[in-house]
């Protein structure tokens, strides 16, 4: 029952703020709300017990990708002194309001996660295991995850360029 109330309640804040990434009308505040919704998707993931994929989602989305994207923002300057002038102190209890409640939320999934009692159901192969999972990503996915990592070179490159003809 409680695991229930709780994907729904992440997926509820999953897609509201997925909603709120695209109408919002200021860049930092839709990146915020990304990752936001980042972070309830890996808290889904948790719900259906499946930590791995949690923490990844959120070390490469939430953390690696979503500081280059702010990053890019920051480097692109969309905040002028009119907007800076916008500030709101409701945001900040709003925020903080928001903070306690997804860790409240957390709390007894957190609590009641016992390592011993994971499911040990896998079969010779060991499908589902990180070094399955590593086997297959560097065998038969070497190419598309080379290429990632190309693109993501070039967009460093790309922010790199523009903010030197800014400058």
């Amino acid at each position: 029952m409680m695991e229930t109330a709780l994907f729904y309640l992440f997926g509820a804040i999953a897609l509201l703020s997925a909603i709120n990434v695209v109408v919002q009308k200021k860049v930092f505040y839709s990146a915020i709300s990304l990752i936001i919704c980042l972070c309830a998707v890996a808290a889904l993931y948790l719900t259906l017990e499946s930590p791995f994929i949690a923490a990844v989602q959120i070390i490469v989305y939430a953390g690696a990708i979503m500081v280059l994207f702010v990053f890019v923002i920051m480097l692109l300057d969309p905040f002028s002194t009119s907007i800076l002038g916008d500030k709101r102190k409701s945001l900040r209890y709003l925020a903080i309001l928001l903070g306690v409640v997804v860790l409240a939320a957390l709390y007894p999934i957190l609590k009641s996660y016992n390592p011993a009692q994971a499911p040990r159901n896998l079969d010779a192969a060991g499908v589902g295991s990180v070094k399955h999972l590593g086997q297959v990503l560097f065998s038969e996915y070497l190419l598309p995850f080379e290429i990632t990592s190309v693109l993501i070179l070039v967009a460093i490159i790309g922010v790199v360029v523009l903010a030197k003809r800014q400058s």
